[in-house]
């Protein structure tokens, strides 16, 4: 039987996607290309060790609160290479952390929102 074996993108919408971009690009370092998109090549991620990495999906209950205070119906996990410096520089921009840093069995995590009101979540993995 054919199936899925990971996560070949995310897309969503934005009333503003210029706006959104250049947010993403100024506070997460996520350059976008001239058609509009970026590619996240996993070979170049320095916490990455040979095939160590996944990509998670998973089906949130509507009526959770999993996504709050969004509203949207989309949120998004974002590795990152140092969890604390880039908290460190979204709060200096003034975004807020949401919650964290988290101290997980996989790595830290941590939380912010977007300008469109998205919940961000930010993942620093840990070693294998």
């Amino acid at each position: 039987m054919a199936k899925v074996t990971g996560i070949g993108g995310v897309f969503f919408k934005s009333k503003d996607p210029t706006a959104l971009a250049a947010w993403y690009a100024q506070h997460l370092g996520v350059e976008l290309q001239p058609w509009g998109g970026v590619i996240f090549d996993w070979a170049a991620d320095q916490q990455a060790q040979p095939a160590a990495g996944v990509t998670v999906w998973h089906v949130a209950d509507a009526d959770g609160d999993w996504f709050a205070p969004s509203t949207s119906a989309v949120m998004i996990n974002y590795r990152v290479d140092d969890l604390l410096v880039l908290l460190q520089q979204l709060n200096a921009a003034g975004i807020a952390t949401l919650k964290g840093p988290d101290d997980e069995l996989n790595g830290r995590f941590a939380w912010v929102m977007d300008p469109d009101g998205n919940k961000v979540e930010l993942w620093e993995p840990r070693d294998p």
